[in-house]
């Protein structure tokens, strides 16, 4: 008996095989960018020096979540949750730093 494929399923997806060549090459990637994040913290970059380091750490966060997840060639629909889980972690921070904006320091 044949096996049934469905195509119709929204979790349904080709099993991708991925070289052990991309997987040195990413964590090749992970080391260079962990020791440019350590390079610039010993450089004065003022209040750059933050942004800098979380745009380099969002960086790293990319491709760990698209190679090391998978998430590069899973489904749609893993692809929706993984956005939706990102953007739920946006609006909690930003609904944070609201708070923190918002407080009368030193006023009391």
């Amino acid at each position: 008996m044949a096996e049934l494929k469905h195509h119709d399923e929204p979790t349904h997806h080709e099993h991708h095989i991925v070289s052990p060549g991309v997987y040195l090459a990413i964590c090749a990637t992970l080391l260079v960018l962990t020791a440019t994040t350590t390079a610039v913290s010993y450089v004065d970059l003022g209040e750059y020096n933050t942004v800098v380091a979380l745009a380099i750490a969002c960086t790293k966060m990319t491709l760990v979540v698209l190679f090391f997840m998978h998430i590069k060639y899973s489904s749609k629909l893993t692809k929706l949750t993984v956005a939706a889980g990102f953007f739920t972690f946006i609006v909690l921070i930003m609904m944070t730093m609201t708070d923190y904006i918002s407080r009368a320091w030193g006023r009391w």
